[in-house]
């Protein structure tokens, strides 16, 4: 009997289950970007460098619980989208549960973990004593909300697992709409600066988990939150950490290499100001990455479900249709946000030398913007497959073993903070590189291998 929930992934048309998919994940991003935009904007709206400076720092800290989302989310995701694919909706459930009390754990224990430590994690990640004080007021207050972080983040993949991306979409949304709207009230209003920039971002976590857990308790879902069915075993521990891992890992390795490039940029003439300029010109960079992550990880679920029904053909025409897709939006993007870096960087900036760093950076940025979508695309596409090796390699690569020595050759060879920006556009071209030559060997070695149980999936 036909699942309903997971029926667009059997037989809708190609284009018709990629966007059924993609739209509301890509609105998801758009909803996150807008949060993560609004934090910087209000705070830049102080005309104080220094705690845009000091988000700046904080940032890469909040960023690394996000990846222990990502960890449950990515790798749940794979593992119950191709679970539902070979009809095994039991260790879908379990696997669920295994994703959400293990995250939660984890959660509470950083929490507890950064308010101890706040001090000492805010000097390794660059604060100095200017901005030491705004950068742990933002981090101690942001620590309350890690584990709906890290439930929010889990479970907006997740969730998209079972079908229901309207669902995963309707908690990203409302979570980030509390943040949008509570950020002018609290930084500007009330004037609480950098604490009610953080104690916003709270609320929206809080409110986006809620959502989520309300839909998994109900009798709505075929996945479970339920004590009962939290289990490690039947390989569910193992293959959540297989595709979790290097997905955790490459956000990881960004976070860090967020901060030594914060660290390194510390290190010129005006070191607060270029940071803040570095820390908007993401930002403005975010615009174009956001939208292409929610491109890829929308895909991923049905590639899951393909790989996992065996059905090859219906596999590769999803993949080559979302490929398409995400070059003809990476287009669109880069095209505005260059000629927009302008408007956009104005937005966050009022200081006249904190806004020239941010032009320039935010130009050098966005010439990957182009190949983006390629890049996520391939990332998910490796892991609705359950390949370990490659999906390690590729998150190990991209910011780690590219970009670590292509940062510190170009700090060695120039050591000017403009060309140190270069560091970034040069890694994702090469990430590209290696991510489509991985993606070759992975489709023969697992996906030409697959069982072409196609006549369950006519077109």
């Amino acid at each position: 009997m036909k699942d309903k929930t997971t029926e667009i992934f059997r037989n809708a048309p190609v284009p018709k289950a990629v966007l059924y998919n993609v739209i509301p994940s890509i609105i998801s991003m758009i909803m996150v970007l807008v949060y993560n935009l609004a934090d910087t904007f209000f705070i830049g709206q102080t005309d104080d460098p220094l705690k845009v400076a000091a988000v700046s720092f904080a940032t890469p800290v909040f960023l690394l619980f996000m990846a222990v989302g990502m960890l449950f989310g990515i790798g749940g995701t794979s593992l119950i989208s191709r679970m539902l694919g070979e009809g095994k909706r039991e260790k879908a459930k379990r696997t669920s549960a295994f994703c959400f009390w293990t995250g939660l754990s984890i959660g509470i224990v950083a929490m507890i973990f950064i308010w101890i430590f706040s001090r000492p994690i805010c000097r390794i990640v660059g604060a100095d004593n200017e901005t030491i004080g705004f950068s742990m007021e933002y981090l101690n207050i942001v620590a309350l909300g890690i584990p709906f972080l890290i439930i929010s983040n889990s479970f907006s993949n997740i969730i998209r697992a079972e079908g229901k991306a309207q669902i995963a979409m309707s908690g990203m949304i409302v979570g980030n709409i509390i943040n949008v709207i509570l950020d002018p009230i609290m930084i500007l209003t009330f004037g609480w600066g950098v604490a009610g920039a953080a104690i916003a971002t709270v609320l929206g976590n809080v409110a986006s988990a809620t959502i989520y857990i309300a839909h998994l308790v109900s009798n709505k879902t075929i996945l479970s939150i339920k004590p009962r069915d939290y289990s490690v075993k039947d390989k569910i521990f193992s293959g959540v950490m297989a595709i979790g891992i290097p997905a955790s890992l490459n956000s990881i390795l960004m976070s860090t290499s967020n901060i030594v490039i914060n660290n390194v940029m510390a290190g010129f003439e005006d070191g607060n100001i270029v940071v803040a300029g570095l820390g908007v010109a993401m930002k403005v960079n975010m615009i174009v990455v956001m939208l292409l992550i929610g491109l890829g990880s929308g895909v991923q679920p049905l590639l899951g479900y393909c790989f996992g029904a065996g059905n090859r053909k219906r596999y590769m025409q999803v993949l080559r249709f979302s490929l398409a897709f995400a070059f003809v939006l990476s287009m669109i993007m880069t095209f505005i946000c260059y000629f927009g870096a302008e408007t956009l960087v104005k937005a966050f900036l009022e200081n006249e030398q904190a806004f020239g760093y941010g032009m320039k950076f935010s130009r050098i940025y966005i010439l990957s913007g182009p190949i983006m979508g390629i890049l996520f695309v391939m990332i998910n596409a490796l892991q609705s497959t359950g390949a370990a090796i490659p999906s390690l390699i590729l998150s190990i690569s991209r910011q780690g073993l590219v970009f670590m020595p292509v940062l510190f050759t170009l700090k060695l060879i120039f050591n000017e903070a403009e060309k140190v920006a270069y560091a970034q556009p040069i890694t994702d071209y090469l990430a590209v590189t290696v991510a489509v030559i991985l993606f070759i060997i992975t489709y023969f070695k697992y996906i030409k291998k697959i069982d072409k149980r196609v006549e369950e999936f006519t077109e």
